[in-house]
């Protein structure tokens, strides 16, 4: 297939388009800039444009088989109200560019935009899965409008699969990313009470994920892309030492997070527990489901 892709750059977008050019597949990844850290693969091209706004590149989408929207800023830093408003405008206006430069009939078209599993809001110890209600704060709303701007492209005849990730776990870059650091530094341990849910994807299974999805036109609607195993802040943190050799017992008190990133830190202390009920219930497999095994792969190999 023909793909054409937002947030390609990223660090799930590249690896994601190594997995898809593996299958055969072509990429035109959209762009603002070219930095000369971007990927040089038979089957990889770039289209130079900006997403948030009309333009020429919208006349490209319709020469695609399939979108793949990943283009969003960074949730992980202070809310402010600045902040909100790229947040915002990065997935929402991007979502309906690529909508209105679909074909008036787009029954070939498979249109897989991401969303997040905050589009749930925070339930304690609650299951969440595909048909529950969308939560009622700030990222809860944002995912929740996000996808619904995805879902007028079912107006032309588009499959349309809506990916809530759980938090990628991958190789050089992501959360993980941003963690390791402290543990090599003895400084990891939970985040506040350590108690809140944390729901996961390993980079491996979330690029399989995709590749199924694209091959099962029988499926359409929300697909979380998360481990069926998510575990408390507390027990990833123990994870993280045993696979590192390194103590994880110093916490980060919530107060001070919420001192320093304000309404985001509510993210990280609050979580919410989600499973991917609807891949599971289609035969996908993951290699990753648990945690250990996980680390072992990212970190060790």
């Amino acid at each position: 297939m023909k793909i054409f892709m937002t947030g390609g750059t990223g660090f799930v977008g590249t690896s994601l388009s190594k997995r898809l050019i593996s299958e055969g597949h072509a990429i035109t990844v959209l762009t603002q800039a070219l930095v000369g850290t971007e990927l040089n693969m038979p089957g990889l091209s770039y289209l130079m444009g900006n997403p948030t706004m009309p333009g020429k590149w919208q006349e490209a989408v319709q020469d695609h088989d399939a979108i793949i929207n990943l283009a969003g800023a960074s949730i992980f830093s202070r809310w402010t109200p600045e902040h909100k408003k790229i947040l915002l405008s990065s997935r929402i206006d991007t979502t309906r560019n690529l909508v209105e430069a679909l074909p008036g009939s787009a029954r070939r078209i498979t249109f897989f935009s991401t969303s997040a599993v905050g589009y749930y809001g925070f339930h304690g110890d609650e299951e969440l899965s595909e048909s529950s209600p969308p939560g009622d704060d700030f990222l809860a709303r944002l995912a929740y409008d996000w996808e619904q701007e995805a879902l007028r492209a079912e107006e032309k005849g588009a499959r349309v699969v809506i990916t809530r990730f759980g938090i990628v776990l991958g190789k050089h870059g992501g959360a993980l990313g941003q963690m390791i650091p402290l543990f090599n530094y003895f400084l990891g341990g939970p985040l506040g009470s350590g108690r809140q849910w944390f729901s996961w994807v390993h980079m491996h299974d979330l690029a399989e994920a995709f590749v199924f999805l694209l091959n099962r036109a029988d499926l359409s609607g929300a697909v979380n892309l998360c481990s069926p195993n998510p575990l408390r802040n507390r027990d990833l943190g123990k994870a993280i030492g045993r696979v590192l050799h390194r103590p994880s017992f110093l916490p980060a008190p919530g107060f001070m997070i919420r001192l320093i990133l304000g309404e985001f830190g509510d993210v990280l202390l609050k979580g919410q527990r989600v499973l991917p009920r609807r891949l599971l219930e289609a035969g996908f497999r993951f290699r990753y489901p648990d945690i250990d095994a996980a680390l072992e792969e990212i970190i060790r190999a």
